[in-house]
């Protein structure tokens, strides 16, 4: 879904990209450390699941990691609610650019 397929990329603009394939519908980011949260870094696998836009049409997987007092990045949870946010962020966009798109026509 071009729609879900923008949106993602416009969500996840703030992290650098590892990889973004179009045609299979994979955006994968790197590692992204927020100013605000030294010590904490993210990272982003979005998968766009149909060409309908639908919430079961896309799959977000997000993974943290924290740094420990000797340096190392250790796995850490996500909470859930993170992943739900992020997905109808990404939900909310597509909506947003398909009604702009018809109402431009």
């Amino acid at each position: 879904n071009a729609y879900l397929w923008r949106a993602a990329l416009d969500t996840l603009s703030f992290m650098p990209m590892a990889s973004a394939d179009p045609f299979g519908g994979t955006i994968i980011t790197e590692w992204y450390e927020a100013p605000e949260t030294k010590g904490e870094r993210i990272k982003a696998n979005v998968l766009i699941l149909s060409r309908e836009l639908r919430t079961d049409a896309l799959k977000v997987n997000l993974f943290r990691q924290i740094k420990n007092k000797s340096g190392q990045w250790q796995d850490a949870a996500v909470d859930p609610k993170t992943v739900t946010h992020l997905e109808e962020s990404i939900l909310t966009r597509a909506r947003e650019m398909r009604v702009a798109t018809k109402e431009a026509q």
